[in-house]
């Protein structure tokens, strides 16, 4: 049985940039199909909000089935991706949070760092993010409701 291929965007600055090239060929090799909302090349002066905010917004219109961005620490990206509604981004360091997060609280894009985050480690946190499901829950529901009304009211 094989896996339905699924967009994913992927981004990242100058701090992450190697790392969003590594990841590209693993979801490749991983029937998954990247998105590269930047940067398109090491530029030590450019800044994380110019790729994350483009692939925040793609996340929550639907454009891309989920997003993974990368910035030197992730903090930053996550930051930024926050800031757009609909995105529930979190900064990921380890295999639980990577798929809990979608499971309890509909995660639908994972923060790294570049600077301090391993290939494999990172390889092993993003097919945990993208294999993870919604559960669903009443109770992960209701949590979810009270984060979209704040949305719809600010």
């Amino acid at each position: 049985m094989s896996k339905v291929v699924r967009k994913i965007g992927i981004c990242a600055d100058h701090g992450g940039f190697e790392l969003k090239e590594r990841i590209k060929t693993f979801l490749l090799d991983n029937q998954f199909e990247p998105v590269d909302f930047g940067a398109k090349e090491l530029d030590a002066a450019d800044d994380f909000p110019d790729y994350v905010i483009p692939l925040a917004k793609a996340v929550a219109d639907g454009e891309v089935s989920r997003g993974i961005a990368i910035c030197g620490s992730g903090v930053g990206a996550c930051v930024a991706a926050n800031k757009v509604s609909g995105v529930r981004a979190g900064l990921i360091t380890d295999y639980f949070s990577a798929h809990q997060g979608v499971e309890d609280d509909d995660m639908n894009l994972i923060c790294l760092g570049g600077r301090v985050t391993g290939y494999a480690s990172a390889e092993e946190l993003v097919l945990a993010f993208l294999n993870a499901k919604f559960i669903g829950a009443e109770r992960h529901l209701r949590r979810l409701k009270k984060i979209q009304n704040l949305e719809n009211n600010s």
